[in-house]
This record gives C-alpha cells, structure tokens and sequence, in this order.
C-alpha cells in the first residue's frame, strides 16, 4: 500500500462506481463530517477525499483509496 498525501490523485468505490478525487487530509483524530464521525488514529489512520465530478466531501479509510499511476 502507498501513502497518501494532500494532493494526491486517487480513485476509491462508490455506490455509484468508481470516483476520482484529490486527497485533502490525512486523518490522524476523529473527524466530524456532516452529521457523521469519522474514528481515525495514528495507527489507523483515514483520508479525507473530495471528488473531481461531484466536489462533494468524503472520508475513506486509507487502504480503501488506491493512488493514480
């Protein structure tokens, strides 16, 4: 698995297929989004992704969200 960093190019699943974002934050303390919490540590830690066709918000689990080549 690569790291991931703000700027970083990424795909994740979605219902709706395959998204494609930029990464903002890497998530190392719980996080509120919406109305949501998001759990996050240095051992476990979560990305927060907005999509390029959307523009909308979301926060994955780093291993959920792989790096454009």
């Amino acid at each position: 698995m690569s790291k991931l960093k703000e700027g970083d190019k990424v795909t994740w699943d979605s219902p709706q297929g395959k998204t494609k974002g930029t990464v903002e934050k890497k998530l190392t303390k719980d996080t509120k989004l919406g109305s949501k919490t998001y759990r996050a540590s240095k051992d476990n830690p979560k990305v927060k992704v907005k999509s390029t066709k959307s523009g909308k918000e979301a926060i994955h689990k780093e291993d959920s969200v792989k790096k454009n080549k």
